[in-house]
């Protein structure tokens, strides 16, 4: 699945738009996350921050690391952290698998999107990414450009 397909009844809340302009993703991965009850109805007040965070795994778990949950705003005492470490729910095989592809060089997981599904539950959607060296940001922009220019050309001779 990628990050771009949408699906009845989900629900976007954050978007990462920087990843893929920093990133070459390879993979993407459906991953739940455990959250508490102040956090989820936070994130149903207002969005998540999600442009600085990455993914560890750390003894066979996943966490998600660099997510800024604002504060319940009638939380009180159960409000928790808002920059705290969560763990993400993904399965065995896939944390292994990730764990692995880590270990080579130049690899990174980075989470792309946050949604709720269709049965209201928070999952996030991450990518096992490399990094991108300035001459390929350079090459997607000029890709991009080129792609604008002939719809531009199409557009004004299909008038």
């Amino acid at each position: 699945m990628t990050d771009r397909q949408e699906r009845p009844g989900k629900k976007t809340i954050s978007r990462n738009r920087t990843a893929r302009h920093e990133y070459f993703v390879d993979e993407t991965f459906e991953a739940g996350v455990e959250l508490t009850g102040t956090e989820v109805k936070s994130i149903r007040e207002r969005a998540c921050q999600i442009t600085d965070a990455f993914v560890l795994v750390r003894d066979g778990e996943a966490w998600l690391h660099g997510v800024h949950i604002h504060p319940y705003s009638n939380g009180g005492v159960w409000n928790v952290d808002p920059d705290r470490k969560r763990r993400l729910l993904l399965h065995r095989q896939q944390i292994d698998y990730i764990d692995g592809k880590l270990r080579l060089k130049g690899m990174a997981v980075i989470p792309l999107e946050m949604y709720f599904d269709e049965h209201n539950r928070v999952k996030l959607c991450i990518g096992l990414a490399r990094g991108k060296k300035l001459y390929d940001k350079r090459d997607d922009m000029a890709r991009r450009d080129a792609d604008r220019e002939i719809r531009r050309a199409l557009k004004d001779r299909s008038r």
